[in-house]
């Protein structure tokens, strides 16, 4: 019988092996080149149990008990009293008013600290409540309807973020002609207002880090204050050369304290940082 090769193309001598098997007499012979099989390695495999993380819906939605089966708490009267009466971990809340009519429930990283602030805000609707561990909307199986605080709009229980004031406009419009010269109006405007800064921007969108310093100063001392846009060419026309020669100063923004420029950026942050700027913004 012949002898058979076989002849793979090898893609470097360094890899290839000879393997030679062995046949009894009057069998074929087969002899190969092939390339060398590395050992093959598998990672390796936890055997501890899978668990995933349950988005907040699902969290919310698996509730443990109704609220028929929780035991009312009255609410406590002091801060010390909601320290030891309340727990301060996180879970779910039922606030009932005086007539044991429900009105809100909460889920809370510090159960003790939300009903502190509903007993402040809202202290007549604030009889009792009743704790949970998870989920709330089995809690509404008690009552068969959404409870008023967590209906759609309503904002009793919850904390809104303060609005902003808006920036002032000096003028109706930039082809509205002015009665009265536009330096009398900036002074009117220092006078009549116990603060206001003269930025790059508004006040909720600062167009330079000099102004955003500014802001974020003014917004730290808890003060009232004003502000003007000096690149709003719309109502504000002519704002930033007129401005540069009523205070004397060439660049931006500019804080005026009880009519009086205080300076820009650099004075500001000079006075406070040596703590000096609180006594002057509340004078």
């Amino acid at each position: 019988m012949a002898t058979i090769n076989v002849f793979p193309l090898p893609t470097s001598s360094s890899s290839l092996r000879r393997l030679s098997f062995y046949a009894p007499q009057n069998t074929p012979t087969l002899s190969s080149y092939s390339r060398f099989t590395p050992f093959l390695s598998f990672p390796s495999i936890s055997l501890r149990p899978y668990t995933s993380i349950k988005p907040r819906s699902l969290i919310i939605a698996s509730a443990l008990k109704n609220l028929s089966e929780i035991d009312p708490v009255p609410f406590p009267d002091t801060p010390e009293e909601f320290a030891a009466k309340l727990p301060s971990d996180a879970g779910v809340y039922a606030v009932f008013d005086q007539n044991d009519d429900l009105q809100f429930i909460g889920i809370s990283r510090n159960i003790a600290g939300s009903l502190f602030t509903h007993k402040k805000s809202v202290p007549e609707l604030c009889g009792s409540v009743k704790l949970g561990s998870h989920g709330w909307k089995n809690m509404y199986k008690t009552t068969g309807k959404v409870p008023p605080g967590n209906e759609s709009g309503n904002t009793t229980w919850v904390r809104q973020p303060p609005k902003k004031k808006q920036d002032l406009r000096l003028t109706p419009g930039r082809h509205v002609q002015l009665t009265v010269p536009l330096e009398e109006l900036i002074d009117k405007l220092v006078k009549e207002n116990s603060i206001v800064a003269f930025i790059k921007g508004s006040r909720g969108a600062p167009m330079c880090g000099f102004s955003q310093r500014v802001i974020s100063i003014l917004e730290s001392q808890g003060v009232d204050y004003e502000s003007v846009d000096v690149l709003d060419e719309e109502y504000n026309y002519g704002l930033r050369e007129t401005l540069k020669q009523y205070s004397n100063w060439p660049t931006f923004p500019q804080v005026f304290v009880n009519g009086e420029l205080v300076g820009g950026c650099d004075i500001l942050t000079s006075m406070y940082e040596k703590g000096e700027l609180a006594g002057l913004l509340k004078k």
